[in-house]
């Protein structure tokens, strides 16, 4: 027994010998490439440029960089920190399952649970034993979470704020305003902070930097990767090239997407009741019966256990 234990704590140190040698190595890098750029951009005019320069082609990343780019974790050292933190999450999660081990508590779980009557002990050893390698995932699998749920709530704060977007966009332009003061118009009524607002304030400094506009708006749908948006930057990119007015399609636009959201409801509503199964099932029912049934299976089990005993 001390010879695994000592065995366990070699490889529990290793394992953060080698977690700690790849962050430093990864700070190292950050750091240099931090300065780098502190040298290069001094002024903020140049800072500012190269921002946009960096957004001009998101699509050309990889798929970590534009995972964690439509999450909204725009820093170049974005994905080195994500590995940085797997590789942390990793090291603790399989630190915390030796030790959940070595304690001896699963060796103690699988006999009490033994000592339940009827079998159950049996069926919940293998839950019990892997307990802590199931905890290990988890632990493994929370930057991938947290990045996640970025991501769904950007989309959502997004798909939020668009409708009234463009309905305020149609409004102004039927009154006669150009597409750019408009869209300026917007950006002040909306809330500071919003991925929406953000991204269309990156699109007015594109096209003020000289980019085509066809481009800016083509950017503007791969910067956000939302189906709503990407339907209404695809009118705007028609209307510009055909020559025709944005007021129209912005009316049009406004609509229709009032319309998707209307179906998208009815949808959910009728939807809910065959959503309700599953937890029914899951659920309530287990424990009716667990309540209706349990006392009458512990008298069968109690009766069978005298049976088998008194022969």
């Amino acid at each position: 027994m001390g010879t695994d234990a000592s065995h366990r704590l070699w490889w529990i140190l290793g394992l953060w010998v080698v977690a700690l040698g790849v962050g430093g190595y990864i700070l190292f890098r950050m750091r240099r490439r931090q300065e780098v750029l502190r040298r290069v951009w001094a002024e903020d005019d140049a800072i500012e440029a190269q921002r946009i320069e960096e957004e001009e082609d998101p699509s050309e990343k990889t798929f970590v960089a534009r995972w964690l780019y439509l999450a909204g974790f725009r820093s170049s050292s974005a994905s080195a920190l994500f590995a940085l933190a797997t590789v942390a999450c990793i090291s603790a999660g399989v630190t915390v399952a030796l030790l959940w081990q070595a304690s001896g508590l699963v060796a103690n779980s699988v006999r009490a649970a033994g000592d339940v009557p009827g079998g159950v002990g049996d069926l919940a050893a293998p839950i019990l034993i892997a307990g802590p390698w199931i905890a290990c995932v988890f632990w493994a699998l929370g930057p991938w979470m947290v990045v996640n749920s970025e991501r769904k709530k950007r989309v959502r704060l997004v798909e939020q704020d668009l409708p009234t977007t463009l309905d305020l966009l149609a409004t102004m332009s039927e009154s006669g305003l150009a597409f750019d003061s408009a869209l300026s118009k917007v950006i002040e009524s909306q809330k500071k902070g919003r991925p929406l607002t953000q991204e269309l304030e990156t699109f007015q400094l594109e096209v003020l930097s000289g980019i085509p506009r066809v481009n800016c708006f083509r950017r503007l749908s791969q910067r956000i990767e939302v189906p709503s948006v990407s339907v209404f930057v695809s009118a705007l990119v028609q209307a510009e090239q055909v020559g025709a007015g944005f007021s129209n399609v912005l009316r049009i636009q406004a609509d229709d997407l009032r319309n998707r959201r209307r179906e998208d409801a009815n949808m959910l509503a009728q939807a809910l009741t065959v959503k309700l199964v599953f937890p029914l099932v899951i659920c309530f029912l287990p424990g009716i019966f667990v309540v209706t049934l349990g006392p009458i299976f512990l008298q069968f089990i109690k009766l069978a256990e005298g049976v088998t005993g008194a022969h």
